[in-house]
């Protein structure tokens, strides 16, 4: 029964570790690689006009469904003004209002957006079009059109596709002429498609948007086909009849109303800038976080203060290095001094590096050990030779740290980064193991800790694996869970075969 509980224990936490990992990996966006950057574009649109003698009100299109982009934030910028959302026609609104201004005006609208491949536009499916009122001979040219168009098409893409091959025809007939003498403008060209459209009982409106390509001081709108299969929406160059939107197109309204629209003030002009920066991945999952109200981000470690950040970007790595020394004493054999005393050397290791951090420890054990058995002759009891043997290994470390200051080396200043303690105790146990079992069983445990401290340093000091734990600390459950399956272990350690080595052969 506790081997099936021992089971269901780790089972548990290895699901739970992983499903809060994916959900914030996945949904969340968090980075599992170390220094990614996600490409942000920020685009401001600016407004200016000349104020009237009386109140004003500004209402201008903003993004609402954009797919490949999420918002990272938005900011309406404006001295006197009141701010509002709203929703039309077109989309999302913001409205500014002032009872009197003096002037030229200029009113600033500012959003920051990166590309996310998961978002997906979230329309609703729009009914079919009412037959449109169409006065002739208009009428009979957009007849004539759709009749031709269905009889070389078999769905909505190749119905639109075949419309507007034939719209941009060089040498069109009588009837795309005189539906083309009608557009001045290339929105107004996409207003008679949506129009033919709508004849035909499809589905379809204008949708404007940005480009966005580096830095741009005078971005250019740009008007695209935007078509109900009765499944999706589907998107069509105006121009080429080809399908899809252009690379990193920013949709900002849709539909035939003007992009804004002043009361109260003239002479209007709108125009547009664009600025991409990096920004860390990290920042951009937070802020999504918090924008969707999701409570655990709050424990995520980058809420913390920085310097509280940095202790534990050094205290999360002790499970790893506990998980190595598990391994290596459970399943290798490798026997040690003490519990944690190879991962707390580990650590020690982390600030005077590998090559010096071994010479040092080797060097205050050697000397330690030395004077443990000066100690030994004049038969103390346990607790006076622990603290002598403690204030020894001080003393040994600030000599090390004069010796090394006097040579104009900084090695052996992190010296003191040794747990002292740690150090002490080693030296008592392993000065007893010598007695008790000789010289060889106790430089064997002492190189086996030693051992298991480089194995743990090199473990904890891999970025990568620092930046996994760091982002999602759930993971250590995982880790949790694999040292209670190694408790339960109760075979042979690999070091042990050799010993029974005669019995296999007899």
């Amino acid at each position: 029964m506790k081997r099936q509980y021992t089971f269901v224990l780790a089972a548990t936490l290895v699901v739970v570790g992983l499903s809060v990992f994916a959900f914030r990996w996945l949904v969340l966006g968090f980075p599992v690689q170390r220094d990614q950057e996600t490409p942000v574009w920020t685009v401001e649109s600016a407004i200016s006009f000349d104020s009237g003698p009386g109140s004003i009100k500004v209402n201008l299109h903003i993004p609402t469904l954009t797919p490949g982009f999420r918002t990272l934030n938005e900011n309406p910028v404006s001295r006197g003004y009141g701010f509002s959302l709203n929703y039309g026609t077109g989309g999302r609104e913001a409205q500014w209002a002032i009872r009197r201004a003096d002037g030229p005006q200029t009113i600033y609208y500012r959003i920051s957006v990166f590309a996310d491949a998961t978002s997906k536009q979230s329309d609703t499916t729009p009914p079919f079009p009412p037959l449109p009122t169409i006065n002739e001979p208009f009428r009979t040219a957009v007849e004539v059109i759709v009749a031709e168009v269905k009889e070389h098409s078999a769905d909505t893409a190749s119905f639109t596709s075949e419309l507007l091959r034939r719209m941009n025809d060089p040498s069109p007939d009588p009837n795309v002429e005189l539906l083309r003498s009608e557009a001045k403008t290339n929105a107004d060209f996409v207003q008679t498609v949506t129009t033919i459209l709508a004849y035909a009982r499809f589905p379809a409106r204008a949708v404007h948007g940005l480009r966005l390509e580096g830095r741009q001081s005078d971005a250019q709108i740009l008007t695209w086909l935007e078509v109900h299969d009765g499944n999706d929406w589907r998107y069509f160059n105006p121009a080429t009849g080809a399908e899809n939107l252009p690379a990193n197109f920013l949709v900002w309204w849709r539909g035939n109303e003007p992009l804004v629209y002043v009361e109260g003030g003239s002479n209007v002009k709108v125009s547009f800038a664009v600025q991409d920066y990096n920004l860390d991945t990290v920042a951009i999952a937070s802020s999504q976080a918090e924008q969707r109200g999701v409570s655990l981000s709050d424990f995520s470690l980058y809420s913390l203060p920085i310097q509280t950040q940095a202790v534990y970007s050094v205290l999360l790595m002790i499970p790893v290095g506990a998980l190595v020394m598990v391994f290596l004493r459970n399943f290798i054999g490798i026997e040690t001094f003490g519990t944690f005393m190879p991962v707390l050397i580990a650590l020690a290791f982390r600030e005077t590096k590998l090559f010096w951090g071994v010479v040092l420890f080797c060097l205050l054990i050697a000397l330690g050990l030395s004077i443990r058995f000066l100690l030994e002759r004049l038969r103390l009891l346990l607790v006076p030779r622990l603290s002598a043997v403690l204030i020894v290994v001080v003393m040994l470390m600030l000599l090390i740290s004069l010796l090394s200051n006097r040579l104009g080396t900084e090695t052996g200043l992190s010296v003191a980064l040794f747990p002292m303690v740690i150090v002490a105790m080693t030296i008592e146990r392993m000065s007893v193991l010598w007695e008790e079992r000789g010289a060889m069983d106790a430089i064997r445990a002492g190189l086996g800790s030693l051992l298991v401290a480089v194995a743990a340093y090199i473990c904890m000091g891999l970025s990568w694996l620092e930046h996994l734990i760091f982002t999602f600390p759930e993971l250590l459950l995982v880790a949790l869970a694999l040292v209670v399956m190694a408790g339960r272990y109760t075979g042979y350690r690999l070091l042990e075969l050799r010993r029974f080595r005669a019995l296999a052969d007899s």
